[in-house]
């Protein structure tokens, strides 16, 4: 009998992925709508779940799949912090992600947002979009080869992005606990306070842990930061203060900011406000509204072939791992130790 598999969050245009690319023979039911507190049933039935982010495996619907017998919980993302892992380590149930599916995917956009900031084109082809065709003192921009990149979190993303902008002449600085190899020959690594002093866009590609590392960007992080810099956020939007790049943003301090997350994005990401909706976070609507200096995306930094094939056939390869009792690796997501009953 076939091994079965629901995937929340998976989006029309991406179906096709999931069949072309199943080569173990995986029993799959694909589900548009991400895991939300009312469709965790849907579940029932089934051998394991996979979600993406965003995804709500909180408690109760990890208690909900461990009723249905379901022992596997994977998500096709590198961030596993829509999971409550306490909960599963209490009821046994194993949880796997993508360590890698494409770094290039979100440097690449990390890396856009950053230089189309610098050189104003939002501002610039908004302008030109209504048929205003002047140039203003906003068109006058820096180039890339004669600005500074501090880069805050060097794994893979933060090397494939340092790789990009040295294409382009920059000067790269960065930041990590752990200081690669690999990093050291693309980046000079300085303490945090050096970097953010320096550099004229600062790039983040930090993992969040929750309960730890919330707003880790703050008043005191932007205000030692170069005056006039850009802050570019690809990571989690829980690492920001949003109410403090506001803030930076208005005052001059900041010249831009471009993110493709914000604090929790569940809320709206996915939703439509146009039609006059209320808006439910209204610090995080008056940043919006700063736009072009504020250039937001919608978590679509790995909406791209590439990483989503990735996404899915290493997903496949942690099912498949998981069945046969065979190491996850890097895959396998630590557990904290099961509560005490």
């Amino acid at each position: 009998m076939a091994f079965k598999i629901i995937a929340y969050g998976v989006e029309p245009y991406e179906e096709h992925l999931y069949s072309e690319l199943n080569k173990y023979g995986f029993e799959l039911t694909l589900v548009n709508d991400l895991l939300t507190a009312d469709n965790g049933d849907l579940a029932k039935g089934y051998d394991g779940v996979l979600l993406f982010v965003n995804c709500l495996a909180d408690r109760a619907n990890l208690e909900k799949f461990n009723d249905y017998g379901i022992n596997y919980v994977f998500t096709r993302t590198a961030g596993f912090n829509h999971i409550d892992l306490q909960a599963a380590a209490d009821l046994g149930i194993k949880v796997a992600r993508v360590p890698a599916y494409s770094p290039n995917a979100i440097a690449e956009l990390a890396v856009y947002l950053g230089t189309a900031l610098l050189r104003h084109t939002v501002y610039t082809t908004a302008r030109t979009s209504k048929l205003n065709f002047t140039v203003t003192e906003t068109n006058f921009s820096h180039e890339v080869h004669k600005i500074t990149v501090g880069i805050v979190g060097t794994g893979h993303i933060g090397c494939v992005e340092a790789e990009l902008y040295k294409g382009l002449g920059a000067k790269l600085l960065g930041y990590d606990i752990f200081q690669s190899d690999f990093a050291k020959k693309l980046v000079e690594f300085k303490e945090l306070d050096e970097l953010l002093a320096e550099s004229d866009i600062v790039s983040l590609h930090l993992p969040y842990f929750p309960g730890k590392n919330e707003n880790f960007v703050g008043e005191d992080f932007i205000g030692k930061m170069k005056d006039g810099a850009i802050l570019i956020n690809t990571a989690r939007g829980e690492l920001i203060d949003e109410a403090a790049v506001v803030k930076a943003i208005k005052s001059g301090k900041l010249e831009g900011f471009g993110a493709d997350v914000l604090t929790d994005e569940a809320r709206f990401f996915g939703k439509d406000f146009s039609d006059g909706t209320e808006f439910p976070d209204a610090t995080i609507k008056e940043l919006i509204e700063l736009y072009p200096k504020v250039l937001i995306t919608p978590h679509v930094a790995a909406m791209t072939d590439v990483a989503v094939s990735n996404m899915i056939s290493t997903s496949y390869d942690n099912f498949n791992a998981a069945i046969k009792g065979e190491s996850l690796g890097r895959a396998e997501v630590e557990l904290p130790e099961p509560a005490k009953k």
